[in-house]
């Protein structure tokens, strides 16, 4: 259940953002809904192969080559949903960032416990 309501939320975001920023473009709820749910399966399965491909340049940086790949995997989604429209790099830099700062204020809303 709190899978389901995390994708809602997240998908909430999404459009949330999609309204504030001029390079993002959501078509309806429903792409919204699907961008949350290709987001957690590239956050699963890409993202840490890419950590790995990168990891010289990710300690070179001091971590914040991980903004680089985050922006990555939201134009990655913005290729598999089809109702979901990234304008450039440096929109999709923006979108992760305010993003995952979203989420983080969703989720804390949710109450999960740390311990379990």
């Amino acid at each position: 259940m709190k899978l389901i309501l995390k994708i809602l939320l997240t998908a909430a975001a999404v459009v949330i953002l999609a309204n504030i920023l001029p390079g993002i473009h959501v078509q309806d709820y429903t792409s919204a809904i699907f961008v949350a749910i290709v987001l957690g399966v590239l956050r699963i399965t890409v993202k840490p192969l890419l950590i790995i491909f990168t990891l010289p340049v990710t300690v070179l940086t001091l971590g914040l080559f991980l903004l680089v790949i985050n922006a990555i995997i939201i134009m990655l989604a913005g290729n598999f949903v089809s109702g979901f429209v990234v304008d450039g790099f440096w929109w999709a830099l923006l979108f992760s960032l305010l993003l995952s700062f979203l989420q983080s204020v969703f989720y804390s809303l949710l109450g999960e416990n740390k311990e379990n």
